[in-house]
């Protein structure tokens, strides 16, 4: 597996549905916040000018529900580059027991921010977000 990076999350109020665990829209946000929190961290100031990101899919599954009080761990990595898109996968954890919640793999778009196009992905920096730090 390629190098990944973490994210701490916790259980909010809003966070829980009728059911009396985390909706299933909050694993997206999560997703989409882990993916954020580390281009943001490895990015240059440059990059975060020059680059930006839009979805093209989000695969998600749910394998175990999050309840209140839980402490959560988001773990991201990139997965395979393809032109313009690359995907990118995330695992939620719960982090008393390292129980794996849901795991999603996201493909992105990098667009030049001030055009507004489609750009290919540069090499040096996706192998610089794969490169432990």
């Amino acid at each position: 597996m390629a190098q990944t990076y973490e994210v701490p999350l916790a259980v909010q109020p809003d966070d829980i549905d009728e059911q009396g665990h985390v909706n299933n829209v909050v694993y997206l946000r999560w997703v989409q916040d882990a993916a954020a929190a580390h281009w943001t961290a490895r990015a240059t100031p440059e990059e975060l000018v020059r680059w930006m990101w839009v979805v093209k899919r989000h695969e998600i599954d749910y394998i175990s529900p999050a309840l209140p009080g839980d402490v959560l761990v988001a773990r991201t990595w990139l997965g395979e580059t393809r032109g313009a898109r690359f995907d990118r996968y995330v695992e939620i954890l719960r982090g008393t027991d390292n129980q794996l919640l849901a795991k999603a793999k996201t493909t992105w778009v990098i667009l030049d921010a001030e055009a507004q196009r489609v750009v290919r992905v540069p090499p040096d920096f996706v192998a610089r977000f794969r490169d432990d730090e």
